[in-house]
């Protein structure tokens, strides 16, 4: 039986499907080899290992994950030991802007500290994050966070970030009250998914205003709202990030705090810390503060 063929399998069981197993491999291979090779490996046993659509292990599948799982799980944890407790990697995700802005030269003084720590990097918004967390596809997190957490997620807050609208700098809008006073708003809001936190508070504000604007363009990302803003396809709602330009022909207009709630930019994690990742969030802190 091809050890390799079995790896690849125990990546598809654990994260629901080839396609999330390819984003979770930590060496590079396309989706076509994974399925390919998992085909091979399903043919050298003549048996279906896992239904296709929608993802399900047959008993066949459960059982060999059930076999292989312990084995390559704790791979992890031996090649940890065998370092002698030395950090190897650190896994974390943030949205782009931060990525782009706060975290390349705090990383460069990471790697100093620590020459041999490999960094993987993964973009996403509030949602997507914490459900790598939550899958241990992920060690930290740096995103807006909720008063509570999900469970088994530790949370630290950093930052509070007040919202704001992006408009085109040619736009004659100055003020927020003035859309506020019109019988209907026309622009399009362009925003993150409505379960997001800056989304929640912008429309319990609205509420509180008795104004009625709900998302016309919903995009993946901060740094899409401003793309989209810039190319005229709308007002988008964001957050002002200290030390982050706008693009050239953006500008935003705050928001009133006591209307709308900021929000909180933290750190999350998984579980109990270690010493690499206690250090990291205490960076985080002290980087946060200088920054308010």
């Amino acid at each position: 039986m091809n050890i390799h063929h079995l790896e690849l399998f125990y990546y598809v069981a654990r994260h629901g499907g080839i396609t999330e197993a390819v984003r979770n491999i930590p060496y590079g291979i396309q989706q076509p080899a994974v399925s390919g090779q998992v085909a091979q490996l399903e043919e050298f046993l003549g048996v279906t290992l896992f239904q296709r659509r929608p993802f399900n292990l047959t008993p066949a599948g459960e059982k060999l994950y059930t076999f292989i799982q312990p084995f390559f799980s704790n791979l992890d944890v031996v090649a940890g030991e065998l370092q002698g407790g030395r950090p190897h990697q650190i896994r974390v995700g943030a949205s782009t802007i931060v990525l782009r802005d706060h975290l390349p030269e705090f990383f460069g003084n990471l790697r100093k500290k620590h020459p041999q720590l490999k960094i993987a990097l993964r973009e996403g918004y509030q949602a997507e994050l914490e459900s790598q967390l939550q899958k241990e596809e992920l060690d930290l997190a740096v995103t807006l966070i909720e008063k509570k957490s999900a469970p088994g997620i530790r949370s630290v807050p950093l930052i509070e970030l007040p919202l704001a609208l992006l408009v085109q700098k040619a736009s004659d809008l100055t003020s927020a009250e003035t859309l506020w006073r019109r019988d209907k708003i026309q622009e399009p809001l362009i925003c993150l998914p409505e379960a997001e936190t800056m989304c929640k508070h912008f429309q319990q504000g609205l509420r509180r205003l008795g104004v009625d604007w709900f998302t016309g363009i919903e995009v993946s990302s901060i740094d899409l709202i401003e793309t989209y803003v810039a190319n005229g396809f709308g007002i988008g709602l964001s957050v002002l990030v200290p030390k982050s330009e706008l693009r050239p022909n953006i500008r935003a207009i705050p928001l009133s705090k006591t209307e709308f709630a900021p929000v909180v930019m933290g750190a999350l994690w998984r579980g109990k810390s270690s010493a690499l990742l206690q250090g990291f969030v205490e960076e985080l802190r002290l980087r946060a503060k200088r920054l308010a």
